[in-house]
């Protein structure tokens, strides 16, 4: 499969809100990262056993080493209320996310998919830092640096 239709696909959309796509190029081929607000957002397109992805997440929130209880009952209830989108664990955070094949995907779909996703990411990582690590001496609700 040749995902080089797909990378322009994606590119074209990261120009259509404002950025430059080869300034958020990363190093490997068919990734890129760019901010929304307060949060980072991170897009891939790949090949696992000869299907094609497309892929769009962002880091929400390290995991609370108290009120844990609390804090994934709340994620999973907001949780049912993201459009097109879901909150996953991933390692130690917690992470906004949007996978699909990429056959019969559309830039207008791409585009919605990355501002969501970075809308979503760039109010909850807010949201969760304030109520659950405001008191906190942890490094922060930054899943990337816990």
């Amino acid at each position: 499969m040749n995902l080089h239709k797909y990378y322009a696909m994606v590119e074209n959309c990261i120009s259509q809100i404002g950025v430059d796509p080869i300034k958020c190029r990363d190093k490997k081929v068919g990734q890129w990262n760019l901010k929304k607000g307060s949060a980072s957002v991170w897009i891939d397109v790949f090949i696992i056993k000869e299907h094609g992805y497309f892929q769009c997440m962002a880091p929400v929130s390290a995991i609370p080493k108290t009120k844990t209880l609390a804090f994934y009952q709340e994620v999973l209830e907001i949780n049912n209320n993201l459009y097109g989108v879901g909150m996953t664990k991933f390692n130690n955070g917690i992470y906004i996310k949007t996978i699909r094949e990429l056959e019969g995907i559309e830039e207008r779909e791409i585009l919605a998919q990355m501002n969501r996703i970075g809308s979503y990411a760039d109010e909850y990582d807010n949201f969760f830092k304030e109520k659950y690590f405001a008191d906190d001496n942890t490094p922060g609700s930054d899943p990337k640096k816990v």
